[in-house]
């Protein structure tokens, strides 16, 4: 592991210039082909998004209300997932008082919740949504910076919270991820792909492109999950200045160390999610004929506040289907393009590639709308780096159990060597509900349906046993290659 100093320090080497370590062409060589997390370095030190601290966006949104989740701090063995959770609508101005314990708290949105036992988290919120009256702000991101042109904070979200705040271990079924850390500092628990049975994945609670693990990792059950000790964890402390690549399925679990901690992300979107489009269909589909098929109960919270409702057979099937044509449209050009470049002898290869435009939350008419996402091509696919220019200016996320850094130094503590901030792509068809807590605080965070505890006694096996197994992202993957084998000769 690389030594905590040199996380810190990196920063401020090119202080004053505006020479950048990596040219954006570079840069987005190393996004496309890099398969591990890293933490790039002096690449924004010129980006006026640096100065938006909770105190700046305070004063530019001039008492906007935004929802805020509210958690507790105390570690249980269960996540902390967000059907969970609490929340409240507040603006940053309340929510700065609250974390500073002010008195007028005492009376505010944040009134039910004691600072000393309670987090709040701010996020997921699209920059271009929340600040729609202000277009001009945008341009204080520059993902250009990173190989990507026209991309700014039109294209990102944005996260606010307070010491404690965290998002469950998941990973993004769509893109890769670029998060840049503004203020305070976030540790990021990490694990790769390979250790997907290892951290028990389940779509309860459902959300599109997101698979949670059943594991707190910040507090594991052994005893009913064993298989955690056969994940490798890659932990990194995020701090401001620093953007951090979260490649493609790659495990996360993200808290906020600090008082206070704002971050911005944009997820990059991957020729990959066009197959990933048609197992999310397939997840959706099941997921709501089987859980809908159910007598209600208030104690099952199977969708995710994400969500806006349990959407109809009939319309998850003309999704499957509009995902699968598409699938099979990118297929073919990609192969034609292909023959083109074999034929006329060129040395580049070139892949097409369908790729979705993100929605912004709430932005969506009344009740739900299909599939209006576009599609365009990409010309760019990064051929693999014959060497990844690791050093001060690319680090490295390290697996937790190595000593030592590509720089030689020592890891004393791992804890405080590698930590995060996190999120999730943008949705095909769904919004942000607003779950606005009422002024009566009798619904703790806490409270969790006996479905999801590993602690619940259960007499007979659940529809959520059984939803765990069906749409385990291995099985539905498996369905989907041979659904593709079903139609190929349709398309």
């Amino acid at each position: 592991m690389y030594h905590k100093s040199s996380l810190y320090s990196c920063f401020f080497l090119y202080i004053g210039e505006d020479v950048k370590p990596f040219t954006p062409e570079k840069t987005k060589e190393i996004v496309m082909s890099l398969q591990q997390p890293a933490v790039f370095c002096n690449m924004v030190g010129d980006w006026p998004a640096l100065h938006w601290n909770a105190k700046y966006l305070s004063a530019v949104l001039d008492g906007k209300m935004i929802q805020f989740r509210l958690g507790l701090k105390t570690v249980d063995l269960v996540p902390q997932f967000e059907t969970r959770c609490s929340y409240v609508m507040a603006t940053l101005e309340e929510f700065l008082a609250w974390s500073c314990g002010q008195p007028s708290c005492l009376s505010g949105p944040f009134s039910c919740y004691e600072y000393s036992k309670y987090w709040a988290y701010a996020d997921y919120k699209y920059i271009a949504r929340i600040f729609e009256d202000k277009p001009e702000i945008f341009q204080d991101i520059r993902w250009s910076d990173f190989g990507f042109p026209g991309r700014s904070g039109k294209e990102s979200t944005l996260w606010i919270g307070s010491e404690g705040a965290n998002t469950p271990c998941h990973l993004d079924s769509y893109g890769c991820n670029l998060v840049l850390q503004v203020q305070g500092r976030k540790r990021w628990h990490l694990f790769p792909p390979g250790d997907t049975s290892f951290l028990y994945p389940t779509r309860i609670p459902y959300e599109e492109s997101s698979v949670f693990s059943k594991v707190n990792v910040a507090n594991p059950d052994l005893k009913h999950f064993p298989e955690f000790r056969n994940t490798t964890a890659h932990v990194v402390t995020l701090s401001p200045g620093q953007v951090l690549l979260v490649p493609r399925h790659w495990w996360h679990y993200v808290e906020s160390i600090d008082p206070i901690t704002v971050s911005i992300n944009s997820w990059i979107e991957l020729d990959a999610d066009h197959e990933a489009r048609v197992e999310e269909a397939i997840t959706r589909m099941l997921v709501c004929a089987i859980k809908s098929a159910e007598n209600p109960s208030d104690g099952d919270l199977w969708l995710n506040p994400t969500e806006v409702e349990a959407t109809s057979h009939e319309i998850n099937l003309q999704y499957l289907n509009k995902a699968v044509s598409e699938y099979f449209k990118c297929q073919k050009a990609s192969v034609s393009e292909q023959a083109c470049s074999s034929s006329t002898g060129a040395e580049q290869r070139t892949s097409a590639s369908c790729k979705r435009k993100k929605r912004e939350v709430g932005c969506e008419p009344e009740g739900y709308r299909l599939l209006t996402h576009e599609f365009g091509f990409s010309t760019f696919k990064a051929e693999k780096l014959q060497k990844i220019p690791f050093g001060p200016h690319l680090i490295q996320v390290l697996p937790q159990s190595q000593e030592t850094s590509s720089m030689g130094a020592v890891a004393s503590d791992t804890r405080n060597l590698h930590e995060d901030e996190g999120g999730h792509f943008g949705k095909l068809h769904s919004t942000r509900k607003q779950l606005v807590m009422s002024n009566d605080c009798e619904m703790p965070a806490h409270q969790v349906d006996s479905d999801s505890s590993p602690n619940a006694s259960q007499t007979a096996l659940s529809t959520n046993d059984l939803l765990d197994c069906l749409v385990n992202p291995h099985v539905i993957n498996l369905v989907a290659r041979l659904l593709g084998k079903k139609l190929e000769r349709s398309f």
